[in-house]
């Protein structure tokens, strides 16, 4: 498979902006929805102190709810993805995960942060994911199944990737990305409730040339993307997954040194046929690999690229390789 040869830092640079580009993207979605919301449902017009509402209410209360649910979410969010995993805290004396214990002191160093607090699930499928609002607060956990099949540079590597996410916070990230998509579907049920039973009708209070043309084309985009909104809002939140864990796999090169480590480890993780029982589905996207064994993270093209959480491994292994030099098929 061909693909564009970067190096570590070039890699990171590309998927910071793509992150930035889809963040974007969400935020506007997120704004264009509550100003159709409060313009043809509530009245609300810009500039115009005599509407119905002065002020895009519509908008200012899902954000305000939205972010109120993340909040919440974010309090104890860790506790609650660790404990639904049945993931055991390591002790550091404990003679068979010595090797875990070193190679987390090591990326904790390469990378600056405070050591996380490690554990290990129990499951024999290969699988990691790290989780915390802070990196004072981060922990990491490992399958048994990880420490078990992978040599000490490949479980490092693992660990590296990991320790990206903590340090590019991609973890605070999601929660915003989460408070937005909570923000778009209040927005969507409470449109489309209000559009049943008539309440669009208060957009039309406006005077006629602005209630015609340009505005009514408007106002059906508007009245489409608020049906669409939690299906756009969901392929939003997993192109914003896509590119963290594109943008840890060159994290890990970076603190690693060491780009084939972390490809050798993704081809022995592929390659475990049995999913990550223990891992639920509401953490899924946390993991270093899918622990459902969706099909769509594992194929390449437009479908894939939509609905996937997790890139196709044969191509963060096709740029691991070229982050180290080698050739791609």
């Amino acid at each position: 498979m061909a693909s564009v040869p970067r190096n570590i830092y070039e890699q990171q640079a590309q998927n910071k902006r793509l992150t930035v580009a889809v963040l974007t993207g969400f935020v506007v979605f997120v704004g264009f929805l509550g100003l159709g919301l409060d313009m043809f449902v509530l009245g609300y017009s810009p500039g115009d102190s005599y509407g119905l509402f002065p002020l895009p209410v519509a908008t200012i209360a899902a954000v305000t709810l939205g972010g109120i649910g993340a909040a919440r979410s974010a309090a104890g969010g860790d506790t609650a993805v660790l404990a639904s995993s049945t993931a055991v805290l390591v002790k550091d004396d404990d003679p068979h995960y010595r090797q875990l214990v070193n190679v987390v002191d090591e990326m904790a160093i390469a990378s600056g942060l405070p050591r996380p607090k490690i554990y290990t699930i129990p499951d024999p499928d290969p699988n990691a994911f790290a989780t915390g609002m802070s990196p004072d607060r981060a922990s990491i956990a490992v399958t048994e199944g990880l420490v078990e099949k992978l040599n000490r540079d490949e479980l490092q590597a693992v660990v590296a990737h990991e320790m990206g996410h903590i340090r590019n916070l991609d973890i605070r990230l999601m929660t915003v990305v989460a408070a937005l998509i909570g923000t778009i579907l209040l927005m969507s049920e409470f449109g489309t409730r209000m559009m049943r039973f008539g309440g669009g009708r208060s957009g039309g209070r406006k005077s006629g040339k602005d209630s015609g043309g340009g505005l009514g084309i408007l106002m059906v985009v508007w009245i489409v993307a608020l049906i669409l909104a939690p299906i756009i809002s969901q392929l939003l939140a997993m192109a914003v997954s896509r590119q963290r864990e594109y943008l840890a796999d060159a994290s890990a090169a970076e603190l690693t040194r060491n780009p084939l480590a972390l490809a050798s480890a993704l081809e022995k993780i592929d390659g475990a046929v049995e999913p990550t029982r223990a891992i639920k589905k509401g953490t899924a996207h946390l993991c270093i690999a899918d622990p459902l064994g969706r099909p769509a993270n594992e194929r390449e093209g437009i479908g894939a690229d939509l609905f996937a959480t997790h890139p196709p491994i044969a191509k963060r292994i096709a740029l691991l390789r070229g982050m180290a030099y080698q050739k791609t098929a």
